[in-house]
């Protein structure tokens, strides 16, 4: 019970916030489209430059939307609004509580992918996403919840949650094969940024667009993403550090 109210909250912010929420969701993606993919005519691994920017466009929306969804919010309710006293002393299982916010964050950041999905459609490209290609936004959006949770567990200021996302963030959504091949790169940082998890969902997508085959390699990178994240935010809550 505890993680359907978690998500019911989750449900209500979104339904009161959805004009917000949705034209947030849509307007750098298509910024990134419009000016990268049908601005700049050119040819990337033997197609469009387009079809090449899409799955990518779609990754990276999946990971801001889902931690964006997080890591402010919570740090927000954290610092300011003290609603984690509540929480404490209430009968719900803490865990409960840290799987309702990654699985909130996760069908957050799906939402953002689908937006972006229907209005490239219309385009024609005849890119393919399917329900492996649901599975690994979902598993994305679960990754980067669980570290926008940590994020906001850390953060001992308000300033903190934006420097991250200035940190981390943002160079993952332009580095992580979302606008280029990583295999430009110089040897080292080549292999670091491969196995971000944006580099594996970005990788996985446009393979699937493509209607290409997928190395599983990649789903198993993203679970264990999830699992360390999701040890760490428990870790941090049980034993209260920086709540």
């Amino acid at each position: 019970m505890g993680i359907v109210t978690v998500l019911w909250e989750k449900w209500v912010e979104f339904r009161r916030d959805f004009y917000k929420i949705t034209l947030a969701a849509m307007v750098a993606p298509l910024l990134y489209i419009l000016v990268f993919g049908m601005g700049i005519q050119t040819l990337s691994h033997g197609q469009s430059y387009l079809n090449y920017i899409i799955p990518g466009v779609v990754a990276l929306t999946t990971m801001n939307g889902s931690f964006n969804a997080i890591a402010q919010n919570l740090n927000v309710q954290r610092l300011y609004e003290k609603a984690f006293d509540q929480v404490m002393i209430s009968p719900t299982p803490l865990w409960q509580f840290v799987a309702g916010q990654i699985i909130g964050g996760s069908l957050r950041g799906l939402y953002a992918g689908f937006v972006i999905i229907l209005l490239v459609t219309p385009i024609g490209t005849k890119l393919c996403f399917n329900g492996w290609s649901v599975l690994i936004m979902f598993l994305n959006g679960a990754v980067f919840s669980t570290i926008g949770v940590l994020v906001s567990f850390y953060a001992k200021n308000h300033a903190d949650v934006p420097r991250f996302s200035n940190y981390v963030i943002m160079p993952m959504a332009y580095l992580c094969n979302t606008f280029f091949s990583s295999e430009s790169m110089p040897h080292g940082l080549r292999e670091f940024i491969e196995y971000l998890p944006l580099s594996q969902t970005s990788s996985m997508m446009r393979s699937i667009a493509n209607r290409e085959g997928f190395s599983y390699r990649g789903i198993l990178v993203l679970v264990a993403y999830l699992v360390v994240g999701s040890i760490g935010a428990f870790w941090f809550l049980y034993k209260k550090k920086n709540l």
